[in-house]
C-alpha cells in the first residue's frame, strides 16, 4: 500500500474505508479510528490560559494509550490539551457503556462505535436497554449526559474523507502500519528474516 499510495492513492483510499465496517476485526478497526482521528484534530486548535492577554495556541493532539482490545480496563484515546477521553467499542450493552463512565468518576467520554448505525438509534438502544434495569430515570440521564460524543462509521469516513483533502493519507496510511506492526508484535527483524 506504501508503494501504491503516490500512484494510485484511490486504491489506498478504498483499502482503507474497507477497514471502517462492522465486520472488521475490532483490534484493526481501533487502529483505523485512532489513525484518522489522530489526523483529524491533528489542525485543531484551542487557545486557553488562566489570563485573556496571555493565551496559549496549542494543536489538538490524540494519543493512544495502551494495546487494543487489551481487556486492561483503560481508555483508548485521550486528547490532549483538552483531556478529552475515547472508547472504541462494538457493543451496544449499556453496561460496558456505564462501566467506562465509572472508570472516569462520570467525566465526559467520547464513543467510537463499530457500526454503521445512525447516532440516534445507538443512543436510543443504549438508553433502552438501562430503562428495562434502573428504575430510576435520574440515573440514567445522568449517565447519557457523560456521553460527550458518539463516532459511528459514517461519520469516521466523513472524517476520513477530510483528512484526505487536507493531505493527510500517507500519513493515516503510515500510522495504521506503525500501530499495527505494534499490535501483531511485527519487527523489523522479521521483515529482514523473510527476505532472505
Amino acid at each position: 500500500m506504501q508503494e501504491v499510495e503516490s500512484s494510485k492513492p484511490e486504491q489506498v483510499i478504498e483499502f482503507i474505508s474497507g477497514l471502517l465496517a462492522p465486520n472488521v476485526d475490532a483490534r484493526l478497526f481501533e487502529i483505523v479510528s485512532y489513525s484518522i482521528l489522530k489526523f483529524y484534530y491533528h489542525d485543531q486548535h484551542i487557545f486557553w490560559g488562566y489570563k485573556i492577554d496571555n493565551l496559549r495556541k496549542d494543536n489538538l493532539k490524540l494519543f493512544k494509550t495502551g494495546r487494543t482490545n487489551a481487556n486492561d480496563g483503560g481508555i483508548d484515546f485521550v486528547m490532549q490539551p483538552l483531556g478529552r477521553f475515547f472508547q472504541v467499542t462494538e457493543t451496544l450493552d449499556f453496561k460496558k457503556y456505564f462501566l467506562d463512565i465509572d472508570k472516569i468518576q462520570k467525566f465526559p467520554i467520547t464513543f467510537v462505535i463499530k457500526s454503521d448505525e445512525a447516532i440516534e438509534s445507538l443512543l436510543g438502544k443504549i438508553k433502552a436497554n438501562a430503562n428495562k434495569i434502573y428504575l430510576v430515570t435520574a440515573i440514567i440521564e445522568k449517565y447519557m449526559a457523560c456521553i460527550e460524543e458518539v463516532i459511528n462509521i459514517p461519520i469516521l469516513n466523513q472524517r476520513f474523507g477530510e483528512t484526505i483533502k487536507l493531505g493527510y493519507l500517507n500519513n493515516i496510511l503510515n500510522e495504521i502500519i506503525a500501530q499495527s506492526k505494534v499490535e501483531f508484535n511485527y519487527t523489523e527483524t522479521e521483515e529482514l528474516d523473510d527476505a532472505e
